[in-house]
């Protein structure tokens, strides 16, 4: 039996989509040594002791929307193609103690505030931890992208957040309750999504005076992780890159939200500022995303881009990039909730920087360069350091 003082709780808000499924799964399938941990930075080979949670120490749990039960979530994956024939079966147990500790997400209403959602969040966090006996918990954020939304002067400082909240004002996007109820329940934070989450000056706040850390934004799984590679090339070598225009195919619940202009939006923010950042100058071109519902959890980018050399000679590279978003994000969504927990555990407060390795758009980071990221990363697993 593993030993209750090291058991770390991973609270998913969006706990029965594609992702969290396939990262429910995908722990339990490591834990009875049926995978290997493709996939996981933090699992490979030579990577820093960060003395992170065990696998085999972490428990699920979340909110959602959604009624479908994971394993029958996991099933719908199988037929997709996502999860590996025959996994549902032998991790069925994972998949429903896992889906048991699923709450319906508390969505502010005429009679529900968002104040009161945000204590719903809390409570049901702090059940959560109780309950299993945990250490800490990590609250990760895998829902579907929101749109871009105005500041609101509430926002400034927390003060007059709080106090907005306590007059009953919806001055917050669903993500950022998700972000506030982590911090009135002692946790770390993590959103793999482009949404606002913690991004708001007076959350920001908040979490610093907590002495909690947080990551984000938007998890670096396809298109941007080549931009984020091939970028520093063309400036290694001298190359000035002219554009760089890119269509990306997208099915399942993340392309269907990112039908909407306004949640693309806030998408394409995300993706392009890194060309911009490891290039040292903007670049013309556009990021398309296009709704494909029959391509499932599956996406495709085809991108195109013109550079020129020496003596202006003009030229050009395209590229493909054909994945399933769930197994590209579900290892990374593991490695972060085991190093947010280990920071969390060290005391570390704040924006996590050495995590950007695995966002488009890091809070804490100006650093885009996937090396260099990668460098970033191990110091800061390093620093960890040591056995638990």
């Amino acid at each position: 039996m593993p030993d209750e003082r090291s058991r770390t709780g991973v609270w998913l808000a969006g706990a029965r989509g594609s992702v969290a499924t396939t990262v429910v799964a995908g722990t339990a399938a490591l834990r009875a040594g049926l995978v290997g941990p493709t996939g996981c930075v933090t699992e490979q080979p030579g990577f820093p002791d960060a003395g992170l949670p065990a696998l085999s120490d972490l428990v699920f749990g979340g909110h959602d929307v959604a009624c479908t039960p994971l394993p029958k979530r996991a099933e719908q994956l199988v037929a997709a193609g996502v999860l590996p024939h025959g996994l549902p079966t032998l991790v069925h147990d994972d998949l429903a103690a896992a889906d048991a500790e699923i709450r319906p997400a508390p969505l502010p209403d005429r009679d529900m505030s968002q104040s009161d959602a945000a204590e719903a969040i809390r409570a049901d966090i702090d059940a959560f931890r109780e309950r299993h006996g945990l250490a800490r918990v990590v609250v990760v954020n895998v829902s579907s992208t929101e749109p871009v939304v105005p500041e609101h002067p509430a926002h400034v400082s927390a003060e007059a957040l709080r106090a907005a909240l306590a007059a009953g004002e919806d001055v917050l996007p669903p993500s950022s309750l998700y972000a506030l109820a982590a911090i009135d329940a002692g946790c770390a934070h993590v959103d793999f999504t482009p949404s606002p989450g913690m991004r708001i000056p007076a959350l920001e706040e908040l979490a610093e005076d907590a002495g909690l850390p947080y990551a984000g934004n938007d998890g670096k799984t396809g298109e941007t992780l080549l931009k984020a590679t091939l970028g520093p090339m063309f400036a290694a070598r001298g190359l000035r890159v002219r554009t760089w225009s890119g269509t990306n195919l997208l099915g399942g619940g993340d392309g269907e939200t990112l039908a909407d202009p306004a949640a693309m939006a806030s998408k394409a923010v995300s993706k392009q500022r890194v060309l911009a950042e490891t290039l040292g100058h903007p670049v013309e071109g556009e990021v398309h995303i296009d709704y494909v519902p029959s391509l499932g959890d599956w996406k495709t980018a085809w991108d195109h881009v013109t550079f020129e050399g020496f003596l202006g000679v003009r030229m050009n590279l395209q590229f493909t990039w054909a994945g399933c978003d769930s197994a590209l994000a579900a290892p990374l969504v593991l490695d972060l909730a085991r190093l947010a927990a280990r920071a969390h555990e060290r005391g570390i407060s704040g924006p996590l920087g050495g995590l950007a390795f695995f966002f488009k758009d890091p809070v804490g980071s100006g650093e885009h360069a996937v090396m260099g990221q990668y460098e970033t990363l191990r110091t800061f697993a390093a620093g960890l350091g040591g056995r638990r």
